[in-house]
């Protein structure tokens, strides 16, 4: 029982981090480390930015900028709003988020398509993230989602690997900015600069240059600041494993002062032969130890299985839902079974230190 409960807690442990670092991994695996992301200054998200069209124009004719195979700069005016789309889970449906971007755009996140094919320009044609399409049965192929002023077709879904682009439906800029009566006032610029240097001198000349009114950073820096969204969910979990924890070592003390009493005359004995009353201790803690690695390695291999799992969150920076994979790796297997250990020594230390403090006399006589 003490090994069940020791690993019924290191499981709890490892799906609170497996949470928070498949989170954390989405957030991680989006953005290109060459790519900056412009919102209005004192904006901390999309969501809550507004840039021009002029202060587009404006940003590119900065230096620095790369250019694709046409010579055309790779800049991207993008508008980030939230849909509710109906879910058969719940009744009331999940936020998601919905992006208006242009082809220059769709090419430098690079996501591919695993079904279908991109938006039109003009269109009402929508592409979304794989995540969307397997949550939410009206975001399949073919069918059609009602936002804005009337219905869009979904035309392909893309995989955006590990990355929160599979938690996005897209769309043409222009055709979603009129829906939403957005043209002269849209959300976010992307732009890639041509290596680090330029990266760095191109965030500084934004910063920089008040008539543009805008603050700069790095799209990968961007994103994983939104890994916030797990803190409170880590917390809660860590708070959950650190009571049932407490309750183990209890279980885990009592087992080991069962053994104790049970070996009374091995105590003496091994004290006759001339064994200290360190060494003895040691034992018992070593015996404690095994016992409870051994149930942290049931916990690990118990969470395994939370790989294949996928799950959705809020995003407090957007307000919108993010679909994400556990990820139980090596460092959260090891921090469980490192859990394990300690509980092991919390609750071996006393019965260890109490069965190496009895006299050989009394503990020879033991039955």
């Amino acid at each position: 029982m003490t090994v069940l409960g020791i690993a019924i807690t290191v499981f709890v442990l490892i799906a609170s981090l497996a949470l928070v670092d498949g989170l954390r991994k989405a957030f991680t695996s989006t953005g290109d480390p060459l790519q900056i992301l412009a919102l209005r200054k004192g904006s901390t998200s999309e969501l809550a930015s507004a840039v021009t069209p002029e202060t587009f124009s404006q940003l590119q004719a900065l230096p620095g900028i790369a250019e694709d195979a046409n010579g055309a700069p790779l800049a991207s005016l993008e508008m980030v709003t939230v849909i509710n789309l109906p879910s058969p889970k719940l009744a009331r449906g999940m936020n998601v988020t919905l992006r208006g971007l242009s082809r220059v755009g769709v090419d430098m996140r690079g996501a591919p398509l695993m079904q279908g094919r991109w938006f039109q320009a003009g269109q009402r044609e929508v592409v979304v993230g794989k995540s969307i399409s397997a949550r939410y049965p009206d975001a399949a192929i073919g069918h059609r989602l009602n936002f804005g002023r009337g219905t869009w077709q979904v035309v392909g879904v893309m995989d955006g690997g590990d990355s929160a682009l599979n938690s996005e439906i897209w769309g043409d800029v222009n055709q979603m900015s009129s829906d939403y009566n957005r043209q002269a006032s849209l959300s976010s610029i992307l732009v890639r600069a041509t290596d680090p240097a330029a990266m760095a001198r191109f965030i500084a000349a934004i910063g920089e240059d008040r008539s543009l009114g805008l603050s700069a950073t790095s799209e990968k820096e961007y994103y994983a600041k939104q890994t916030s969204s797990g803190v409170l969910l880590e917390a809660s979990g860590i708070f959950i494993a650190f009571i049932m924890a407490v309750g183990s070592s209890f279980a885990a003390m009592n087992t080991m002062y069962a053994a104790v009493a049970r070996r009374g005359r091995e105590i003496g004995t091994l004290r006759t032969l001339g064994f200290s009353r360190f060494q003895v201790m040691l034992s018992f803690m070593i015996e404690s130890l095994l016992l409870a690695s051994m149930a942290g390695i049931v916990g690990c291999i118990a969470s395994l299985p939370l790989n294949y799992i996928t799950t959705g969150i809020g995003n407090f920076a957007t307000f919108s839902e993010i679909q994400f994979r556990f990820h139980v790796g090596l460092t959260t297997a090891i921090a469980g079974i490192t859990f394990a250990m300690l509980l092991g020594l919390a609750g071996g230390f006393v019965p260890a230190r109490a069965g190496a403090k009895k006299e050989i006399l009394a503990a020879l006589t033991e039955n």
